[in-house]
């Protein structure tokens, strides 16, 4: 593929200067500025974006994404390595930038247009699309200066939405935005990754799965790993409960003895017509014991798996069954507040949906240690699409917001969706019922 964006060894240094008059001898006295203490907000910084392709970038505030997608975009010139970008790039960074605050939305879309390098007839042809895109009524024609910060977002994406380029640059700005318009621009960007490509920007690891092919990793200006967006974004997650809980990572599921070998493996699929052209065949991969987790160690996972309404262990699961997923485990601490949950993710790691049993006891369990539980969930497998599905389990203590992982197993079971008859969103559910009436 041909490469339309090439970032190689990038760093960014600032210096760090308490008071005016030593910047002014700083710019006079070129040797002063050796005393002076040196920022590095990027530091080496490699990637690169091919045609088509859908770079996320993950990170906490101050990680130097901003500064990097400003270099990328020529707002700011590196210290040291360089950046090769081949195409038109277009921009939405921060709330406001490239706007003059007393022009109209009108006039704005003229001005930031022509930065892009469009004419005043290209502008001209497109304006209209662009007005009825950001959806901002009659304050198109007013000051934006008196704007709201999602109208701000409305316009400027579509700008960038009606510039024909190469290079889209997202940044977290539209967050910001209402949850309607936020699903257009997503959609917008979906359609527009078939052709061009996309740098995006979000502490939202679903969207950054849902939407993009690869991730990059900032933390202090470094990169701390490039890969599949799945994969970096789970890595991102054990950092974050890293951060705040120590060093949790564990390299192994610790295999507690239980009777697998015993139970004999079910498949229903023997009761069904082999003809129903509706049947949601899904199969399902036995537990993995080496699957790769994180947490505190205080909560071992000896199996998870599958199970119908009989309490038969499942190899095979049908859309609109129902279903429970049974966690066995052993407990090495007493805990209060102990939760128990799960998603269901797709193979980018989006998560289709999940629940936990904190829907049923709101402050929690209480387990004690050197025991062995059986933790059963119930609920109704969707129809899911042709594909590739895994369920992460997450095992801790506390409440909704403020938890302790004690056991994160990403890939706890591999399931695959051979036939579907879903064409239409993610998922499907059964429909229960439907009637027809005249009503005179």
């Amino acid at each position: 593929m041909n490469s339309v964006l090439t970032v190689n060894s990038v760093s960014k240094k600032y210096l760090l200067i308490d008071q005016p008059f030593k910047r002014l001898l700083s710019l006079l006295v070129p040797t002063y500025n050796r005393t002076a203490q040196v920022f590095c907000a990027l530091d080496n910084v490699s990637v690169s974006l091919d045609a088509g392709e859908t770079l996320g970038i993950v990170g906490r505030n101050g990680a130097g994404k901003s500064t990097l997608l400003q270099i990328i975009c020529g707002t700011l010139k590196p210290s040291e390595g360089y950046v090769d970008v081949r195409g038109r790039v277009a921009a939405l960074l921060e709330l406001g930038a490239g706007f003059n605050p007393d022009f109209t939305g009108r006039e704005n879309i003229y001005l930031n247009a022509a930065i892009y390098g469009l004419t005043r007839r290209e502008v001209d042809a497109r304006i209209e699309n662009m007005i009825a895109f950001a959806e901002i009524g009659e304050f198109i024609d007013r000051p934006v200066r008196v704007y709201s910060s999602g109208m701000f977002v409305r316009l400027a994406f579509s700008i960038i939405a009606h510039v024909d380029a190469d290079v889209l640059v997202i940044d977290e700005a539209l967050a910001v935005g209402d949850a309607l318009f936020s699903q257009k621009c997503m959609r917008f960007l979906a359609e527009f990754k078939k052709t061009g490509s996309i740098i995006f920007v979000s502490h939202d690891s679903g969207a950054v799965s849902q939407l993009c092919d690869k991730a990059l990793w900032l933390h202090e200006g470094k990169v701390m790993l490039e890969g599949s967006a799945k994969q970096v974004t789970e890595t991102y997650l054990e950092f974050l409960y890293g951060e705040i809980q120590g060093d949790i990572k564990v390299d192994s599921v610790d295999v507690v003895e239980y009777e697998q070998a015993l139970e004999a493996w079910y498949d229903p699929r023997e009761e069904l017509l082999k003809s129903t052209k509706y049947r949601n065949d899904i199969e399902i991969a036995p537990f993995d014991t080496a699957a790769e987790s994180f947490g505190t160690g205080q909560v071992k996972v000896a199996d998870t798996c599958l199970r119908d309404e009989h309490g038969r262990k499942l190899s095979v699961v049908f859309g609109g069954a129902v279903v429970e997923l049974e966690v066995v485990m052993s407990v090495q601490a007493d805990l209060n507040n102990f939760i128990v949950g799960f998603l269901l993710k797709d193979k980018r790691g989006q998560v289709l949906f999940g629940d936990n049993s904190l829907l049923f006891k709101p402050d929690g369990y209480s387990v004690s240690g050197d025991n062995r539980y059986v933790a059963k969930l119930k609920f109704l497998m969707p129809y899911l699409a042709q594909g590739e599905y895994v369920i992460s389990l997450g095992i801790a203590s506390g409440t909704q917001s403020n938890h302790v992982q004690h056991c994160w197993i990403h890939d706890a079971l591999v399931f695959s969706c051979q036939s579907s008859h879903i064409i239409h969103g993610l998922f499907g559910t059964p429909v229960v019922g439907f009637t027809l009436d005249v009503v005179n």
